[in-house]
């Protein structure tokens, strides 16, 4: 069984954790550095792996090494690990936002293969969207092994140009706090109109999810199936008059814009 280290035992790391279990991976297989002690007790109890507070317990002899901190984290924690991992050479797998397969590769050595990825919040449920970078030292095994690993909570596409992965965190990594505020938006819209919250804020959430429901399993365009559901001079497209009118494809542009051009600012000060 391959040897998998997790460095840093938050949300994202249980939700891992907790898929890789659910494939047939052994507890046996998995190690987690986690400073918290309470945090460290919680993933020894609820999935039986092995945690230590130095990452360099937990480290030791890992086939895969999987960095689950925050992106301000990770200079860091290069010194600690960097000369047992110039020796093991595992495959190293990345959750930081916006952190760059450059800036891996000097914290922690220009001989190890890395995956960059970029997964998101609903991989807590199993329902994430997961992309992946990887570079030219990570073997076509190390890239199943990534992409098996990632599989384990949701979606995942591979993404040939690291570039794009600042926009893969924009629509993907970000987009699930742009359903969120919809939702809120219609809630309070309908809200304004007399309806009680709850009652609009579960038929605007169960709307949400019928509607991605279909568009993952019909296999159609979303704009093909925008056109059936708006019919000619109806309510559906009053409202869509509106956000026209709004200019709301112009809005959601200017949304990923933002978020892209932040993800390259984050990752420019960890130069620095």
């Amino acid at each position: 069984m391959t040897r998998i280290a997790f460095i840093g035992g938050g949300n994202m790391a249980r939700s891992l954790i907790g898929g890789l279990l659910k494939t047939g991976i052994a507890t046996s297989s998995i190690r987690v550095a986690e400073p918290r002690a309470e945090a460290r007790q919680a993933l020894g109890r609820d999935f039986g792996v092995a945690c230590y507070a130095e990452n360099r317990l937990a480290a030791a002899d890992a086939e895969v090494l999987v960095l689950a901190v925050k992106p301000q984290i990770m200079p860091s924690i290069h010194a600690e690990l960097q000369d047992d991992l110039a020796r093991q050479r595992p495959l190293l797998i990345s959750i930081a936002a916006g952190v760059r397969v450059d800036q891996l590769e000097r914290w922690f050595g220009h001989t190890l293969p890395i995956v960059r990825c970029m997964p998101n919040t609903p991989a807590l449920i199993g329902a994430g969207a997961t992309g992946l970078f990887a570079n030219r030292r990570v073997s076509p095994e190390q890239r199943a092994q990534a992409q098996h690993i990632l599989d384990a909570v949701g979606l995942t596409r591979w993404i040939e140009d690291e570039s794009l992965m600042d926009t893969v965190t924009a629509i993907s990594g970000s987009s699930p706090a742009y359903f969120f505020a919809l939702v809120e938006a219609l809630e309070d819209a309908a809200f304004a109109q007399g309806m009680s919250r709850e009652t609009a804020r579960a038929l605007a959430a169960q709307a949400c999810l019928g509607a991605g429901r279909m568009l993952t399993e019909s296999g159609e365009e979303p704009g093909v199936l925008r056109q059936r559901v708006t019919s000619p001079n109806g309510t559906t497209q009053a409202a869509l008059e509106s956000f026209a009118a709004d200019r709301f494809h112009e809005a959601v542009a200017r949304a990923v814009a933002a978020a892209t051009r932040r993800g390259g600012e984050l990752a420019a000060a960890l130069d620095d």
